[in-house]
């Protein structure tokens, strides 16, 4: 008994002979493919709102629970047990790049992530890693992604995801989150040549870690912008989006030699302004807010790429009923194909689970109608 125990986990442990997929419905709509119905997941839909989550990391640290491969794996299951979501999303955290490039990260309560010794100036570029080994560094989010694809069952696809180097690069400079990033910022201005030298090392990280996870797993990997919005155009096209491209660009080579195809989708909150550049970025999905009009930005990414978003979440506060009124609308403006309904941001706290189940049943409901009816087919 022992040893089949022994022999079994060993199997979950190992990256190959996973569980055959039985919903591909995210993936074909990320590829741009024909779909019966529109595929909905949430960004941090393993996260606070859900009581079991509350209760399961009770008195525990935030970033230990990261580095416990079966607890990421529980959390991610946790929305799957309550949800029909049409894919999954490891649970793990950003900041583990910076953390493994020698920075130190506490999760403070009430507070949030904190860097005890941030970036202070260029000089302090010394402090970190000058070479990163991502296998040894961030082992504990690969075996997260191995363990959660044997135990998902092949359920839904398990997609992995990194913060993107200028989002990185603000919480580094920052120490923290911030309403301004004016450190971060001035380090721009003050001090380009360094930036990108910060910003070329954290692409190098980012690009290792995806294929880390790709290897490990995942079918799919999002890269978080999470701080665009705090660029203008101008240092935008200069100091995040040649990142991105890079990153989506050799992440593909890379993959291609292997023979895998993963698409990518790629996040940069409230860079609304950037909307064109980011559909010829090399990624399958551009995620939108909820600052952007779904018809608009169909016409401005003019067919090229997938669409993900995006529903304001606070709209998740409305009754039921309302809720199948705003996810009605946002499907008559994006269409039922090409399309991953998503919301503008992540789950808050305080949200009702009920809320979260009501938005995903719309979203299936009014799109198998639609498509039904004889709505929208690929052109």
């Amino acid at each position: 008994m022992a040893a089949a125990m022994a022999m079994s986990n060993a199997v979950l442990c190992e990256p190959k002979d996973f569980p055959v997929l039985k919903n591909d419905t995210f993936l074909r709509a990320a590829r741009g493919q024909q779909t019966q119905h529109v595929p909905v997941w949430c960004m941090r839909q393993a996260g606070r709102y859900l009581p079991e989550f509350k209760e399961y990391r009770a008195g525990k640290d935030f970033f230990d629970t990261c580095r416990s491969p079966e607890a990421c794996c529980e959390l991610t299951l946790q929305p799957l047990r309550r949800f029909d979501f049409d894919a999954s999303i490891i649970f793990s955290d950003i900041l583990v790049v910076p953390q493994a490039m020698g920075l130190e990260v506490q999760m403070v309560p009430g507070k949030g992530p904190t860097f005890p010794d941030p970036l202070k100036d260029p000089e302090d570029l010394q402090r970190l890693k000058t070479e990163v080994d991502v296998k040894k560094e961030l082992d504990y989010v690969f075996k997260a992604i191995t363990l959660t694809r044997h135990k998902i069952e092949g359920k839904v696809p398990l997609i992995g995801f990194t913060g993107a180097p200028w989002t990185l690069m603000a919480y580094m400079i920052e120490g923290g989150g911030s309403k301004t990033q004016s450190k971060a910022k001035a380090w721009l201005y003050r001090h380009p040549a360094a930036s990108h030298m910060l910003l070329k090392r954290l692409t190098d990280v980012v690009v290792d870690y995806l294929l880390g996870q790709a290897a490990a797993g995942a079918q799919a990997l999002q890269v978080f912008d999470s701080n665009a919005g705090f660029l203008g155009p101008q240092e935008f096209k200069e100091f995040s989006l040649p990142y991105l491209r890079d990153i989506a660009r050799r992440v593909k080579d890379r993959l291609k030699e292997t023979g895998q195809d993963l698409p990518m989708i790629v996040f940069a909150k409230d860079a609304h302004y950037a909307l064109e550049d980011l559909s010829q970025s090399y990624y399958e999905v551009v995620s939108l807010d909820w600052t952007i009009d779904p018809r608009s930005a169909r016409e401005r990414t003019g067919g090229s790429v997938s669409l993900q978003g995006n529903m304001d979440p606070c709209a998740l506060y409305a009754p039921k009923e309302r809720i199948s009124e705003v996810v009605q609308k946002m499907l008559e403006g994006f269409g039922t194909q090409r399309y991953v309904a998503n919301l503008g941001h992540g789950l808050y706290p305080d949200m009702d689970p009920a809320a979260v189940g009501a938005f995903v049943d719309a979203v299936h409901q009014h799109s198998r109608r639609m498509n039904g009816d004889g709505g929208d087919k690929l052109q």
